[in-house]
């Protein structure tokens, strides 16, 4: 299949969104089934990671049935960089999920030569959905438990205080690389959250910086990635260089996330 261009990916965001609702009312509805089970990892994986998992790869096959996925639950097939393919993480934020707290969301992300193209990330306790296109802008859309979800609301990073710069930090991720970078960011305030919340709010224009330091998953970055180059922010390694997806490992070393991207 030849590279994605927008037009496609416009055709693609209704059903997208759909399916990541979808996903999100299946979340919930197994919240109340607590087992918790440990990965090869050691990392968590509930019946909601398994539900919104299931879902997810059902709709994709029926919205774009050509193109691979590559997930958190189901990392196979690879797919070469110059594929285009979905990165999904169905529940990102399995520890917030697990604490009761509100910050966990579906990440879908589609990729075209190497980088996200199209983001989507829903919030099933927040009832709400933050999506882009890379080149066409970003919305954010209130979800409706009914499914009859309300108009989008375009949305767009903002450009960086002289002062105040509000940083994203994780909440269960806090690596020492990262602390140190924010020690040497004076005047500004932290925010902790989990999940790829963090991107949204970026995208959104509540907050400036997103510092990862330390390594994540691709499936954990691709759609804020997408989301909020859409709405006029960047995505890119400590050293200003584009972020490299699809490695041996769908690892992703460090970035730094920011709203306004004619900062360097």
């Amino acid at each position: 299949m030849p590279p994605l261009d927008a037009a496609t990916c416009a055709q693609l965001i209704e059903p997208l969104t759909a399916l990541a609702a979808r996903a999100a009312r299946a979340i919930r509805q197994a919240a109340s089934n607590g087992a918790v089970r440990r990965k090869a990892d050691g990392s968590p994986v509930t019946d909601a990671d398994l539900a919104a998992e299931m879902t997810i790869r059902q709709g994709l096959t029926d919205i774009a049935p050509a193109l691979a996925v590559i997930s958190e639950e189901q990392a196979e097939p690879r797919a070469t960089a110059s594929e285009s393919y979905f990165l999904v993480d169905p529940l990102d934020g399995t520890r917030e999920f697990i604490a009761g707290r509100d910050e966990y969301t579906v990440n879908i992300a589609l990729m075209s030569s190497g980088a996200p193209i199209l983001g989507l990330i829903a919030a099933p306790a927040l009832g709400l959905l933050w999506r882009g296109i890379v080149g066409s802008g970003a919305e954010r859309v209130a979800l409706s438990p009914d499914g009859a979800n309300l108009p989008p609301s375009a949305i767009h990073g903002r450009r960086r205080p002289e002062s105040g710069t509000v940083v994203m930090v994780s909440r269960s991720h806090l690596d020492t690389r990262t602390q140190a970078y924010l020690d040497g960011l004076p005047q500004s305030r932290t925010e902790a959250s989990g999940s790829a919340v963090k991107f949204c709010r970026l995208a959104e224009g509540s907050a400036d910086l997103y510092p990862r330091l330390g390594p994540t998953r691709d499936w954990d970055v691709a759609a804020g990635h997408a989301i909020v180059a859409a709405a006029g922010g960047r995505v890119v390694t400590p050293e200003g260089k584009p972020l490299r997806y699809g490695t041996p490992e769908l690892l992703i070393p460090a970035f730094i996330a920011s709203a306004d991207a004619t900062i360097p």
